[in-house]
């Protein structure tokens, strides 16, 4: 039985918040100003190479196998028996562009390798703010996006570094939702930070997604529920300074990502 380290917390079993310190250790640094290119993209793909393969073993299914080993020839008895992953499963990863870039290829690459590659896809989707002739923001337009087809049965996997408001992670899943003709067999979000605000609004519009993520930050929270158990006052737990970045945080994962400060 594969065993998932995390911690304990209060905000549900669809949460599930790493209690990994080599993944802790890594997010530390990635997370300190002078990280930038390209040390910062060979954190993120170490990062999301571990916590991809934490996903599979503890999300998809297994299968009983058999396998005759190389000491075959020398006796009948060389053969090794165990539970495996099934193959066979459907899987899709979805980039959200632009952070999510980088994740979506990491997991694309690691899934073709665990599963059968044509079983696996990578979608891409692209989001821009959509404003009036003041410059207000009245929406969100996913014009240019690729959906490679359906996501029946499969499980789809959603590598988005900053689980912030959740707003645009939201947006994608309720895509995902209108165009399925059947239901996916889970959405599962990927995270090396979340905020209290994010855990609330997933819980309100898609209850049915797996969250995993690293670590957790609510430093805006008062002194006093700081010293709570985790999710013990989720209401009052927040993460997120008045534009929205999250704190402690790790600033614009994006755009160091990219060298572009747009």
């Amino acid at each position: 039985t594969y065993r998932l380290p995390e911690l304990p917390h209060a905000y549900g079993e669809q949460v599930h918040l790493l209690a990994d310190p080599v993944l802790l250790s890594q997010l530390a640094r990635l997370c300190r100003p002078e990280v930038v290119q390209p040390e910062i993209t060979t954190l993120v793909r170490d990062i999301y190479h571990s916590l991809v393969r934490t996903v599979v073993a503890n999300e998809l299914p297994r299968q009983r196998t058999e396998v005759k080993t190389r000491m075959f020839e020398s006796t009948p008895r060389a053969v090794w028996c165990g539970d495996v992953l099934d193959e066979h499963v459907r899987a899709v990863t979805v980039n959200i562009a632009r952070a999510g870039t980088l994740p979506s290829q990491v997991v694309f690459e690691t899934l073709v390798h665990l599963l059968r590659p044509e079983q696996v896809r990578q979608d891409h989707v692209y989001m821009a703010r959509v404003t009036d002739d003041h410059g207000v923001v009245t929406g969100v337009s996913l014009s240019g996006s690729k959906i490679g087809g359906d996501v029946t049965d499969a499980y789809v996997l959603l590598p988005d570094p900053m689980g912030a408001t959740g707003g645009s992670l939201s947006k994608t899943i309720a895509l995902y939702k209108a165009n399925a003709q059947n239901a996916p067999r889970r959405i599962i979000s990927l995270h090396l930070i979340i905020t209290p605000e994010f855990i609330r609004r997933m819980q309100a519009e898609h209850p049915d997604v797996v969250i995993y993520a690293v670590r957790l930050d609510r430093g805006m929270s008062s002194d006093a529920v700081l010293q709570t158990p985790l999710g013990a006052q989720l209401e009052a737990e927040t993460g997120l300074n008045e534009i929205q970045y999250i704190v402690p945080g790790a600033g614009g994962v994006g755009e160091i990502l990219n060298n572009s400060f747009v």
